[in-house]
C-alpha cells in the first residue's frame, strides 16, 4: 500500500504539472499572437512601399510637369521679345535662348513621360497589393480570432488547474509540504520525479537496485542521490488474460 503522504505528494506533483502545462499554453497565446500581427504588417509594409513608389512618382512628375510650365512661360516670353530686338547680334543670342528653353522642356517632358510610366506601372503593383492584401487579412483575422479562443480556452484550464492545485495543496502534511516546496525552489518548481527504467528520471542518474527495489514499494518518501527531487514509482497496469 503507498505511503499516505507519497501519495499526497504525487497528487501535488501531478496538479502542478497540469497547472504549469496551462499556464504554457496560455503563455503562448501572446507569442503567437505577435507572431500573426509580424506576419500582417509585413503584408501592410509591401502596400505602403507601392504606395510610397507610387506617390515618389506621381511627385516627380508634378515638378516635372510644373518646370516644363515654367519654361514653356519663359520660352512665350522670348518669342514676345523677338520683335523688339534691333541687331541680328541680339536676335541670334534670343533664338539661342529660346533653343535651350526648348530644349530643357524636351528633356523634362521626357523625364515626365518615364515618370508617368512608372507611376502607372507602381500603381497596377498597387491594385495587386491590395487585393493580396485584402486577401491576406482575412485569413490573420482568422488566425487572430483562433488565438483569442485558444487564450480563452487556456485561462479557464489555467483557474481550473489552480483549484485542482490548491485542493492537493490542502491534502498535504505540513512537513512534507515545506520539503517538497524547498525542493521546488531549488529544482525550477519541479520537487517530484518517477523512478523508471533504473533511473531518475528528471536528473537520469542511476539507481542502485536495492533502491529501485525499495522505491518500488512506494512505502516512503524517497529522494533522488543526485538532483534531491522526491521520488515514486509507478506500477506497470496489471495485464488481462483474455483466455484463449
Amino acid at each position: 500500500m503507498m505511503n499516505p503522504e507519497l501519495q499526497a505528494l504525487i497528487e501535488l506533483h501531478e496538479a502542478e504539472n497540469v497547472l504549469r502545462a496551462a499556464e504554457a499554453l496560455l503563455a503562448r497565446c501572446p507569442v503567437d499572437r505577435a507572431a500573426i500581427q509580424a506576419r500582417l504588417d509585413q503584408e501592410r509594409a509591401r502596400l505602403d512601399a507601392a504606395r510610397a513608389a507610387t506617390e515618389v512618382s506621381n511627385k516627380a512628375r508634378r515638378k516635372l510637369e510644373a518646370e516644363i510650365q515654367d519654361l514653356e512661360t519663359k520660352r512665350t516670353k522670348y518669342k514676345s521679345q523677338q520683335g523688339e530686338v534691333k541687331t541680328n547680334k541680339e536676335y541670334q543670342a534670343l533664338l539661342h535662348e529660346i533653343e535651350n528653353v526648348e530644349r530643357e522642356i524636351r528633356g523634362r517632358e521626357d523625364k515626365a513621360l518615364e515618370e508617368m510610366e512608372a507611376g502607372e506601372a507602381h500603381a497596377a503593383d498597387v491594385k495587386r497589393e491590395e487585393a493580396h492584401f485584402r486577401a491576406t487579412e482575412a485569413q490573420y483575422k482568422a488566425e487572430f480570432a483562433d488565438v483569442d479562443a485558444r487564450e480563452k480556452a487556456a485561462r479557464q484550464q489555467v483557474e481550473v488547474a489552480r483549484a485542482g492545485r490548491e485542493t492537493a495543496l490542502v491534502g498535504v502534511p505540513e512537513a512534507p509540504l515545506a520539503q517538497y516546496q524547498r525542493i521546488a525552489k531549488l529544482r525550477g518548481g519541479v520537487a517530484m520525479a518517477e523512478a523508471k527504467d533504473g533511473c531518475c528520471q528528471a536528473c537520469r542518474v542511476k539507481m542502485r537496485p536495492q533502491q529501485m527495489l525499495d522505491l518500488k514499494k512506494n512505502e516512503q518518501v524517497t529522494q533522488c542521490p543526485s538532483c534531491q527531487r522526491m521520488l515514486y514509482f509507478v506500477p506497470e497496469p496489471p495485464t488481462v488474460d483474455h483466455g484463449p
